[in-house]
């Protein structure tokens, strides 16, 4: 039974970068003393008008590819996680298969909103260790939340931005990548946020369009606190237990980058020092469900990971979803 590594790493950025003395202008207030000391973001790239998220997808993609010297006619599947889709129907995956010339791939999409890469990627490694024909896989991450906000929305447009990150997955017969898992769902929080005109709930429509509330992203009901703070801690303890693991067995642990305060409460409460993790909030603001692979890919860059130490990552979305994985680099 072949094993399933992450061999490459890439990540992108669009050029244009909004900061937060930017978005107080705009807004009419000092926004700086919440948004970067409490959630941590100085600023963030936003999409120009003309860019869209099979742009980062396919950007980010190529870097991964080059990092692990794998031609993009050598894929055999292409999985991409996004909730901001190039178009409600076809598939982005295969707008980025098709940019990128790789003609013998398969494509699918992934939503479960900032959940999405991580169980792109648990889904890739599934593929490889169960049928011999997939040998290299590549996941994407990518979002472009930027082009359903609402600009005077403070709440929400002083988070999101714009990236996109992926890796590739290989099949090793040598030594294990990928070495567990976990998936976790509540749908009691589906209506809390999200962005709901567009689907065959509630169709688009001049009614809808002149009132134009739900055609943007919008948190319609306040999460409780300890969704993430106690689900993270949860299902990464879970994860290491099925590993057979302990938390000092673990290098590295990334948890999605939407609240800084969130990560340093959960880091504690492992008992770690924020050594032990990595994040990007700062310089690329929340990039949703490309926000693991781009954490991930600034980590490896930055030479935090070495083969053979152990990563976690651990990621959450509305929804709500939350995903798990562990993995030996």
């Amino acid at each position: 039974m072949p094993y399933a590594r992450i061999i490459g790493t890439g990540s992108y950025v669009p050029e244009r970068v909004l900061t937060n003395d930017d978005l107080s202008r705009m807004l009419g207030e000092n926004i700086n003393d919440f948004v970067s000391k409490i959630v941590g973001i100085n600023e963030r790239h936003i999409c120009a008008d003309n860019e869209s998220t099979a742009d980062l997808a396919t950007a980010a993609s190529r870097r991964a590819l080059e990092a692990a010297n794998v031609a993009p006619e050598d894929l055999d599947l292409i999985i991409l996680a996004t909730d901001t889709p190039e178009y409600l129907s076809p598939a982005t995956s295969v707008v980025v298969q098709q940019r990128l010339g790789a003609k013998n791939a398969g494509t699918f999409d992934v939503n479960c909103a900032c959940a999405g890469f991580v169980t792109a990627l648990d889904t890739a490694t599934k593929y490889i260790v169960a049928d011999a024909a997939y040998r290299n896989v590549l996941v994407v991450g990518a979002y472009a939340m930027s082009k359903f906000l609402d600009w005077t929305e403070k709440k929400t447009a002083t988070i999101f931005a714009d990236g996109a990150g992926a890796v590739v997955v290989q099949a090793s017969d040598e030594s294990p990548g990928f070495l567990g898992s976990k998936l976790v769902a509540d749908g009691r929080y589906h209506d809390h946020m999200g962005v709901y005109a567009g689907g065959t709930f509630m169709p688009i429509d001049e009614r809808v369009l002149a009132e134009g509330f739900y055609t943007k992203v919008r948190f319609t009901k306040k999460y409780p606190p300890e969704v993430n703070i106690e689900g993270w801690q949860r299902i990464v303890r879970d994860v290491l237990d099925k590993c057979e693991l302990t938390i000092d067995d673990v290098a590295l642990f990334l948890f999605t980058q939407v609240n800084l305060s969130t990560i340093k409460i959960v880091m504690e409460a492992l008992g770690l020092p924020m050594s032990r993790t990595h994040t990007v909030m700062g310089k690329w603001g929340y990039t949703g469900s490309a926000c693991i692979p781009m954490v991930l890919d600034d980590a490896v860059r930055a030479g935090k990971l070495e083969r053979g130490q152990v990563v976690v990552m651990c990621a959450s979305g509305g929804g709500l979803n939350m995903a798990c994985a562990a993995f030996r680099w």
